[in-house]
């Protein structure tokens, strides 16, 4: 099975067919997809100017996409790397249980329905990255602290729904 690094090379490969590089974007998804697999889809061909059915859209637009969909995944690595140094800290600190802080991060781990959305044409319609910054910088304002780490407009922390405009005043 193919990582995302690989798959991405795909998208990329102007020797591969339109639909093979298309297919290929399709499981970077697999990988990684903060608002759900569809709904991810569906944000990365509108903001790449394609439908989500064309089963051959232009090369450069699915690169546009793909390149989308790094630069959030770079966003979330940084955060996951800095969420595993300061436990690792804590740990060696003699702090064992994780906090509420931690609870939202174990229940996203890997990337995957970050921001689940219901309804794919309803995602935020801003470039995942910016919204995975707002996301996490909301998170890590709370601290980590004894209360619950805060939620987009109307919705819980433990899974939090993505809407338009949900994180636009965070």
């Amino acid at each position: 099975m193919a990582g995302f690094r690989a798959l991405a090379q795909q998208v990329r490969d102007p020797l591969r067919a339109p639909s093979q590089r298309r297919r290929a974007l399709r499981k970077c998804l697999e990988r990684f997809a903060p608002y759900g697999h569809r709904a991810t889809w569906h944000h990365l061909c509108a903001r790449a100017g394609f439908p989500p059915d064309d089963r051959e859209p232009d090369p450069g637009l699915l690169v546009a996409a793909l390149e989308e969909l790094e630069e959030a995944r770079d966003v979330w690595l940084a955060y996951e790397s800095t969420v595993a140094a300061r436990r690792r800290r804590e740990k060696r600190d003699g702090i064992r249980q994780p906090t509420a802080l931690d609870e939202w991060h174990r229940l996203t781990w890997g990337g995957r329905s970050l921001l689940p959305c219901d309804d794919p044409t309803r995602a935020p319609t801003q470039r995942l990255a910016e919204v995975l910054r707002q996301v996490i910088a909301s998170f890590e304002a709370y601290g980590t602290g004894d209360h619950e780490p805060p939620a987009p407009r109307g919705q819980n922390a433990r899974g939090p729904r993505a809407s338009p405009g949900a994180f636009a005043a965070v």
